[in-house]
């Protein structure tokens, strides 16, 4: 709406507000303001007829000023992003060629440590093999308590009336190897259950199962580690010839022995041969020998 110059513009309607009247006939009369000064007004000239002198001629209308275009806001470029930096996380790359994506090395697979673990072992062998020397060096020398249990001094307990194996495997003897093979066993678990490792020693044959390894296994329990000290004939006779005692046999029954011993080998359960070992030096690979159990254990 086009209002006379100097007129107010209206104020904005409000809903629910009466307009002030002289509004409202400003809006229904359009003109001057009531108020403002009113001179007579011009009168045309008939047609033909030129404009009287001094007369002004009428003004042409005025066409509406020309509106400046509105200014359209730039359209949004799309950012640029800024030039990759030349490392990728922590690992810089060298000019001229790209680099791989670093991977981490396998972690090493954790091998078992026979020095700290708690675990009851049986060292079987023939007569003069070392079994007693070499199980009670281990035993000193581990670092967690361990017992050494020797099946001989069990049995060598009963002082009147003992059964001598020299004088012949009879029911005697058998009954108190069996009364001495549970009683290691039981000392075993006992040892296991208070956290002390233990070793023990025995000559169990292959081809015997009444002195077999079921008995051990039964007594101990499943997690018993046999394990094999098997050296040459000659060096079992040289050990043997230093005993003395009830401990030292005849050079045929040592040879006897030492061959039955020999159905060991192909049984699955290892074997050390300690012909040209000390003593340390075979407790060094009995510790090889119990962790390679102790990752795959044996079959018997």
């Amino acid at each position: 709406m086009q209002h006379a110059v100097g007129s107010p513009l209206p104020p904005p309607h409000r809903p629910g507000q009466v307009p002030h009247a002289g509004w409202a006939s400003a809006a229904h009369h359009p003109g001057p303001h009531p108020g403002a000064a009113q001179g007579p007004a011009p009168v045309s000239p008939p047609p033909g007829f030129p404009p009287p002198t001094g007369a002004v001629p009428p003004a042409p209308p005025r066409s509406p000023a020309p509106q400046p275009p509105v200014a359209q806001p730039p359209a949004p470029q799309p950012a640029v992003a800024p030039p990759a930096p030349d490392t990728t996380g922590h690992v810089p790359l060298p000019p001229g060629g790209p680099v791989g994506v670093p991977t981490a090395p396998p972690a090493p697979a954790a091998v078992p440590d026979p020095v700290t673990t708690t675990l009851a072992v049986l060292l079987i062998g023939p007569a003069g093999a070392g079994k007693t020397s070499v199980a009670k060096y281990w035993a000193e020398h581990r670092r967690v308590p361990t017992a050494h249990i020797s099946l001989d001094d069990v049995r060598e307990w009963v002082r009147s009336g003992f059964a001598d194996p020299q004088s012949g495997w009879n029911d005697n003897s058998e009954a108190q190897y069996r009364l001495a093979r549970r009683t290691c066993g039981f000392a075993a678990r006992n040892f296991l259950a208070n956290g002390i490792s233990c070793i023990l020693d025995d000559a169990v044959f292959p081809d015997r199962p009444v002195v077999g390894l079921g008995g051990w296994k039964r007594h101990v329990g499943p997690g018993l580690l046999p394990v094999v000290l098997l050296p040459g004939l000659d060096i079992v006779l040289d050990r043997n010839a230093e005993r003395t005692g009830n401990r030292r046999l005849t050079d045929e029954e040592v040879a006897r022995i030492h061959g039955r011993m020999a159905g060991w080998y192909g049984s699955g359960l290892p074997i050390i041969d300690n012909s040209q070992l000390d003593v340390p030096a075979t407790a060094r690979v009995l510790d090889e020998v119990l962790a390679r159990a102790i990752a795959s254990p044996p079959t018997w």
